[in-house]
């Protein structure tokens, strides 16, 4: 039986994560220290796991975490990029710090896979679409900036120390369980949650900016491709649908869903955000065999599905 830590596992993504390790069969170990995660992620799961409370900038505790362990699949991180403008210090530290901590304890575990979590942030606001692997990374936010460097270090662990490196270029992940509360909160449970209320959601820009926005559990699948995956040398392919749909397209299908007549409230657009991003996801298939499960639509149906009973 295969037993693998997820950092950041009490996230959105990463219960998620956990959630489909479990139903494989795997033994899971979650290392979180509940800044953005919530315990409450993993409530009924936690007799299944074995779970360990702290940070991953806790250089000690990621050796003790990472031990015994096949996989490490490396989720946690600050991921907001509007706060990545205002604090790039502690953005610096949990994602780049944290990175490099996780990844020498990869090395020391002798882990068969290290798989990073990045973001289409590292591709910054290049006008060229589909994004490609092969473009050069021009990031525009400490954020996109940080996770640059994680996949560098991945590459040089994996060139230099023999760690076998997987790296995800995420694109704009939404699901259940993603946090509608924040002020940083992603677009989509932002505007489902002030839609469920009656209230006119709030866009930044336009709302012609455009995103591959890509539902969770295919996120999951990729993660679980890229566990046992034969790639030699380090890997960088982006995880999407290979599609394309603006925010005020976005608002239009809410209001089909939800019932509901609500325009947005146009706001100044924020720094760092990035007009258009599309993912050419041709290189995860072909290597992962990634293949999208659920669409758009289908996801969004299930998102709101899960707000309306838990907000």
């Amino acid at each position: 039986m295969s037993k693998a830590l997820v950092t950041g596992g009490a996230g959105f993504i990463g219960s998620s994560l956990v959630r489909g390790l479990l139903q494989r069969g795997w033994q899971v170990r979650v290392l979180d220290d509940f800044s953005s995660g919530k315990r409450g992620n993993l409530e009924e799961l936690l007799p299944r796991l074995d779970l360990v409370t702290g940070s991953v900038c806790d250089a000690a505790l990621c050796r003790r975490a990472a031990a015994n362990c096949d996989v490490i699949f490396h989720l946690a991180a600050d991921v907001s990029v509007p706060r990545s403008m205002i604090d790039p210090e502690q953005t610096h530290r949990t994602n780049v710090d944290g990175t490099y901590n996780c990844l020498v304890a990869a090395r020391e575990a002798g882990v068969r896979r290290f798989v990073f979590t990045s973001s289409s942030a590292v591709y910054g606001d290049d006008p060229a679409q589909p994004k490609i692997e092969a473009m050069k990374l021009d990031p525009i936010s400490p954020y996109g900036g940080s996770k640059a460097i994680g996949e560098l270090y991945a590459t040089v662990f994996s060139r230099c120390f023999g760690v076998s490196t997987v790296c995800l270029r995420y694109f704009n992940v939404f699901g259940p369980r993603q946090d509608p509360q924040s002020q940083y909160a992603a677009a989509i449970p932002a505007f489902v949650s002030r839609m469920l209320r009656g209230e006119r959601p709030t866009v930044y820009g336009d709302g012609e900016q455009s995103r591959d926005f890509t539902f969770v559990e295919n996120v999951v699948q990729a993660n679980l491709a890229a566990a046992d995956a034969r790639v030699d040398g380090p890997l960088v392919a982006n995880i999407a649908c290979g599609t394309s749909i603006t925010v005020n397209r976005i608002i239009r299908v809410l209001n089909e869903l939800l019932g509901t007549r609500l325009d947005p409230q146009y706001e100044p657009p924020r720094a760092g955000d990035i007009k258009h991003s599309w993912a050419d996801i041709s290189l995860a298939r072909k290597v992962l065999g990634y293949e999208p499960t659920v669409d758009f639509e289908a996801g969004l149906r299930q998102a709101i599905g899960w707000y309306r009973e838990n907000l």
